[in-house]
């Protein structure tokens, strides 16, 4: 039976940390495999596992048993393998799966990156173009269509988790518009029009976004009627007039890129529309080794950062926003309620 130290002394810890590798590629391999799903309610022997998941018995029992250590499944004193609360988030059909951010977070770039991390840090800048001579975005669409697609899911998967939450967040008493501005496929509009029936919204992303917008959104979805989908970069211009913008997780390139996009918001808004931006934070939240960890990869890929608090309220006032409030949406998200002066 495999057991979790609950508190290693530091010299173990340290060993663990440095193998975090193992950890991250265990749990990568444990989803391409679909060892979650392949496991039911009813624990499983490793022979039945590795049969349903087409792997050799002894080695999917180490695997097991790696992650098992972690906390991600569990092996019992018969030796068959059960779910954890952790391990039943790789299944593909869970409603709060984490399969396609845990696949997306160990994809190949990753490990070609990583380990140049101390260049980022004495540059300040991104290594992604300098290993693969493009930019990043353009080197996905282009060059790494499966990675892409992972990218996609990941982000579907998060937009979908926490649009619900931003959507019990927001009081929208009043409020007949709303804009979602960098909105990805539309999961939070799309989560406050059927929370809100009399309100209308709006979606603006990149087109290559848009063209995949929730069908919910699109000609013949049950919300069309009540939005409108404009394809924009909102570095460069936000045509759009709203009661409420909402920005979420997008303000996280270089300084001008978001300076830009804060700007385009003020010009667009009359003044008392409101501006609620959410992001991660890599202090004053519970997700701090998540959030900082992401901040990390952010560097890496495209130069960009995750925001402390202070530096969020610095940009925001910096932009001519006023700050209201500031709220936490869940336990990775903060909300930063703001209003366009008069």
């Amino acid at each position: 039976m495999t057991t979790v130290d609950p508190a290693p002394p530091a010299p173990m810890r340290l060993r663990e940390i440095v193998f975090g590798a193992a950890c991250a590629a265990a749990v990568r391999a444990a989803a391409r495999l679909g060892v979650a799903d392949a496991l039911d309610e009813t624990p499983m022997s490793v022979e039945d596992l590795s049969a349903a998941v087409k792997t050799q018995p002894q080695t999917l029992r180490r695997l097991l048993r790696a992650l098992s250590c972690q906390g991600v499944f569990t092996e019992r004193p018969d030796g068959n393998f059960a779910h954890t609360e952790m391990s039943r988030l790789l299944r593909e059909d869970d409603p709060n799966s984490l399969r396609y951010i845990a696949l997306w977070c160990t994809e190949p770039w990753t490990w070609n990156v990583w380990p140049k991390l101390d260049e980022a840090v004495r540059s300040g800048t991104n290594v992604f173009e300098d290993v693969y001579d493009r930019e990043f975005f353009t080197y996905l669409n282009e060059e790494a269509p499966e990675s892409a697609y992972v990218f996609n899911r990941a982000m579907t998967t998060s937009s979908e988790q926490s649009a619900r939450d931003v959507a019990n967040l927001l009081d929208l008493t009043g409020v007949s518009s709303v804009a979602d501005i960098g909105g990805g496929q539309g999961r939070v509009v799309a989560s406050l029009l059927e929370k809100h029936p009399g309100l209308h919204g709006t979606l603006l992303d990149l087109p290559g976004v848009v063209k995949n917008a929730d069908l919910r959104l699109c000609d013949g979805g049950a919300l069309a009627p009540r939005v409108d989908i404009v394809a924009g970069d909102c570095r460069e211009d936000i045509p759009v007039q709203a009661d409420v913008y909402i920005i979420k997780n997008i303000l996280e390139w270089d300084d001008d890129s978001t300076r830009r996009a804060l700007a385009n918001v003020r010009r667009a808004a009359r003044p008392g529309a409101r501006v609620v931006v959410i992001e991660n934070l890599v202090d004053d939240t519970p997700s701090m080794k998540f959030t900082t960890a992401m901040d990390l990869l952010l560097l890496l890929n495209v130069g960009g950062a995750k925001h402390t608090r202070q530096s969020m309220v610095d940009r925001l006032t910096d932009a001519g926003l006023v700050i209201e409030a500031i709220n936490p949406v869940n336990a990775y998200l903060h909300a930063f309620e703001c209003t366009i002066p008069g």
